[in-house]
């Protein structure tokens, strides 16, 4: 880093400040993504960077058992209050995405709506290796990550098919990688992207060992 670089924001600091308004990933319902692929999203279902809950509520109502992780609390209050308002019943737990490794359960798949392309090469590593620790071999995870044909610099890191074949390269088989949108609140802070969204990839990853 130069000198004369300030030092990064923490990276609770940093979405913490995003949800004292209105990020511009909360678009009020799932990403259209997940709901296509909503019949292989099956059986006991965590939810990583379950945000204010909305993924997870409608799984939840879909007949899934449902547990959403967020490290934020601001958010998860949100997701609580939405599930209780809708009569759903979701286990939302606040923790951090990389020590989800801990929760005493195992799951047939998992979620990641926009939580995999903020990690450095480290935490990227020790995510993958958290959810070998959840995941039963069979189980599929599904990534909704910002994709390198997005252009600009503006907004998370951008991934590129090379790099999630080689994330899960030990005890996975990448069974698609799909062009996608990651649709936005268009017209506030962090959400320079077309109308329609972000370009974004769209994986779908089975647990092998």
């Amino acid at each position: 880093m130069p000198a004369n670089d300030p030092p990064p924001v923490p990276a609770k600091q940093r979405f913490s400040a995003y949800y004292a308004d209105r990020p511009p990933w909360d678009i009020g319902r799932p990403q259209s993504a997940f709901v296509a692929a909503a019949a292989a999203i099956r059986g006991r279902v965590l939810d990583l960077g379950c945000g204010t809950g909305d993924l997870a509520i409608w799984l939840a109502e879909q007949g899934r058992i449902v547990t959403g992780v967020d490290f934020l609390a601001a958010p998860l209050e949100q997701a609580r209050a939405k599930a209780a308002a809708r009569g759903v019943a979701v286990n939302f737990l606040e923790m951090n995405a990389l020590a989800v490794g801990a929760i005493p359960e195992r799951f047939d798949a998992a979620t990641d709506c926009g939580l995999f392309h903020t990690f450095d090469d480290p935490g990227r590593s020790a995510y993958v290796a958290a959810l070998a620790q959840l995941l039963e071999p069979g189980a599929r995870l599904f990534i909704l990550c910002m994709s390198d044909s997005e252009p600009g610099t503006q907004g998370p890191r951008r991934v590129s098919s090379a790099e999630i074949h080689a994330a899960f390269r030990e005890g996975w088989t990448v069974e698609s990688i799909a062009p996608a949108v990651f649709e936005v609140v268009p017209g506030i802070p962090g959400a320079e992207f077309s109308p329609s969204g972000a370009r974004a990839w769209f994986a779908t990853i089975r647990r092998t060992a």
